[in-house]
């Protein structure tokens, strides 16, 4: 026996798929087969004390006017009360009283949650046929009262007022979702341009420490190819972190570096010391294999830490300390101080301050500390697990 869940599935998403006037032609049709049903014959909205008058040819044009322009109660709202009004006004006017006038409501509705241009003025319009309406129902002795009209108007901006409330609604939560996408992709500008400065500024000074280096090895060539040679691969791969990167703004165009960022801390190491900065390197544990933004993080660490070094120790004495623990990373890199600064390191100071906010919005710990022998400490807990 096939269950019956499945098959209200594909039927609800059937009746999802079908075009919207199609969907609302449905509701107008429903509403004219009740309306001819026993119980609910002649037995709708009544304003005044008409007698209920018998149908005839003329009370099917006032329930077609009243259910049938419901199929365009979406995309021409004022088109549809403007014939379900005139088809009330006939229902009431002929003293049918059919149930199908409650399609009356359904158009306000419709008028208050997807009319976005002459509201007012369709508000004031439709005033004035009620009026004239009234007017009219007064005139041929229905008997009503001018304090039943005014009631009966007011209950009729209800349906109105709620549909206004559904738009209103509506137009708030697509600006927050549209304020939701602009705030996504202003953070993964930042993201980028935080990649770019560490990408760019460590392969950059390490190739200014290196050409640095060369002007000096004038007098012996042997070295001064290998100088150079390191300058070029300090380049190639400053381009193959930056296509790494603008991969991420345009996934389609290329593959890649697939290996995990950690896993390429080997690689940052060996340039780092061809630039002549010698590093004593010390991995402990396995990089997890759902290590998420944490993994980009600490390589991240390391290699703007190994930059100050370059900067500010070149030379001198420098530890890396990366241990991979279950739950989190940690990072320890220092200097002892024995070396020399740049002439003109240059730097604005982002680097360390953006690896901070990143490390505190994975909900881990960065510290920076200047030690006493001219040295610096450089160390982050960075929880793992968390989402790219």
């Amino acid at each position: 026996m096939i269950g019956l869940g499945p098959v209200l599935g594909q039927t609800g998403q059937a009746w999802r798929r079908l075009d919207v006037t199609a969907r609302d032609l449905a509701l107008g049709v429903v509403l004219i087969v009740i309306s001819y049903l026993p119980g609910f014959r002649s037995n709708g909205t009544q304003i005044g004390d008409l007698a209920t008058r018998p149908t005839d040819a003329l009370a099917f044009v006032a329930l077609a006017l009243e259910c049938l322009p419901l199929a365009i109660r979406r995309r021409l709202p004022v088109v549809c009360l403007a014939l379900v009004s005139l088809g009330f006004c006939l229902d009431q006017l002929r003293g049918y009283h059919s149930f199908a006038g409650i399609g009356l409501c359904i158009a306000l509705f419709s008028v208050g949650a997807h009319l976005h241009r002459y509201r007012y003025v369709t508000a004031v319009a439709f005033s004035v046929v009620y009026v004239a309406f009234a007017v009219s129902l007064t005139w041929i002795g229905a008997g009503e009262p001018p304090s039943e009209f005014v009631t009966f108007y007011l209950a009729l901006t209800l349906p109105w007022g709620i549909g206004a409330w559904v738009r209103t609604a509506r137009i708030a939560e697509s600006e927050h979702r549209r304020r939701v996408a602009e705030d996504t992709r202003t953070a993964e500008r930042i993201h980028i341009a935080r990649e770019l400065h560490d990408v760019v500024t460590h392969h950059v000074t390490a190739m200014i420490v290196q050409a640095e280096a060369a002007r000096y090895l004038t007098a012996a060539p042997e070295r001064l190819d290998g100088v150079l040679t390191d300058v070029s691969d300090t380049g190639r791969k400053a381009i193959t972190d930056l296509r790494h990167i603008l991969n991420l703004l345009d996934p389609d165009h290329g593959l890649g570096d697939r290996t995990p960022a950690v896993g390429r801390l080997h690689t940052l190491i060996e340039q780092t010391r061809r630039a002549g900065q010698p590093v004593e390197f010390t991995e402990e544990g396995c990089p997890a294999a759902s290590a998420g933004s944490a993994d980009l993080v600490a390589y991240r660490v390391v290699q703007e830490a190994l930059t100050n070094a370059l900067k500010y120790d070149h030379g001198g004495r420098t530890s890396v300390q990366v241990s991979h623990g279950e739950k989190e990373i940690t990072v320890t890199v220092g200097t002892d101080g024995s070396g020399s600064s740049l002439p003109d390191p240059g730097g604005s100071g982002r680097g360390l301050a953006g690896l901070r906010e990143r490390v505190d919005i994975l909900g881990g710990d960065f510290r920076t500390e200047n030690l006493m022998d001219g040295g610096y400490l450089v160390s982050a807990r960075i929880p793992a697990g968390n989402p790219s």
